[in-house]
């Protein structure tokens, strides 16, 4: 993606006065510039492909994951290709002002004053979650309904949805108390499985592989797969390998053929028609276009 100079988002413009807050539902296009902002911001993607691109890094979105995104940080999300030919990605936008997040924080305990606190101050790094239960996605719609009805108790029902979503994004990313022992174990031989796929992406990785390191068997795995990237195995595989290509044709001047091999396709033409099919450009053009 060809990044614009960086473009600020001012809270004056999306907020409204009452609230410090705005919530919206908007279908992304290659219109919107590649931006910061200085409110913190939710992004739940309902629905579609596409990407998203956070300050140097690029990530393939799919419906189920959340992004926070802290007070400064620049990102865009775009569609996975130019035309119609995919179903560009529909996301759910709730921004809340450094104020509101203060007034929220004091009904808190320290642990989230803290993380509140760091968003605001550009402390935090961006982070994602993956909505296992649909519980985001009820409070977004939720949020949405409020933000539009606007009728009397509105403003108390959104502060009150939005503290209902900070905790719960929170307990996602750091508590998760109600896991027992043996999930937060078989959570992490997964997330080793992960990091296998990712240091081996230039090897013919096969779930065939996976099964002989881990002891689980392939279909375990392809649970394992939908339940924490909402991919299957081969989906998820396909899109590592694909952002890999992007980092490195965006970063190196190395040959599209040798980038091809380094994330593991012994085809060139394989290559290209997966990568055009996910990122809606040709690697060559890709890389020109940047």
């Amino acid at each position: 993606m060809k990044q614009q100079p960086n473009q600020l988002f001012e809270k004056d413009y999306f907020l409204h006065r009452n609230s410090l807050m705005f919530v919206n539902r908007f279908t992304e296009d290659f219109n919107v510039p590649y931006h910061a902002h200085d409110f913190i911001e939710y992004c739940y993607v309902a629905e579609g492909t596409g990407f998203h691109h956070v300050e140097q890094d690029t990530f393939p979105i799919h419906k189920g994951q959340l992004y926070v995104i802290p007070v400064g940080v620049s990102h865009v999300f775009r569609p996975a290709t130019p035309d119609r030919s995919s179903k560009p990605p529909v996301v759910y936008n709730c921004l809340f002002d450094i104020h509101l997040a203060a007034v929220l924080s004091g009904l808190q305990e320290q642990p989230i004053q803290d993380h509140l606190s760091a968003l605001a101050n550009h402390t935090s790094s961006y982070f994602s979650v993956f909505d296992r239960e649909g519980a985001i996605e009820r409070l977004m719609i939720q949020l949405l309904h409020e933000m539009n009805t606007n009728a009397i108790g509105s403003h108390a029902m959104l502060h009150a949805l939005l503290s209902q979503l900070i905790v719960t994004v929170y307990r996602l990313k750091y508590v998760d108390h109600e896991r027992s022992t043996a999930e937060a174990s078989a959570d992490a031989g997964f997330h080793r499985i992960i990091d296998y796929v990712e240091q081996n992406l230039h090897t013919a990785v096969t779930l065939v592989e996976l099964s002989r390191i881990s002891g689980w068997s392939s279909r375990h795995l392809q649970r394992l797969f939908a339940q924490h990237t909402g991919q299957s195995f081969g989906s998820f595989l396909q899109n590592v390998r694909i952002r890999r290509s992007c980092e490195l044709l965006r970063s190196s001047s190395r040959k599209v053929s040798y980038i091809a091999e380094l994330v593991g396709y012994r085809s060139i033409d394989s290559f290209n028609e997966a990568f055009k099919k996910t990122v809606g450009l040709t690697p060559t053009a890709y890389r020109k276009s940047i």
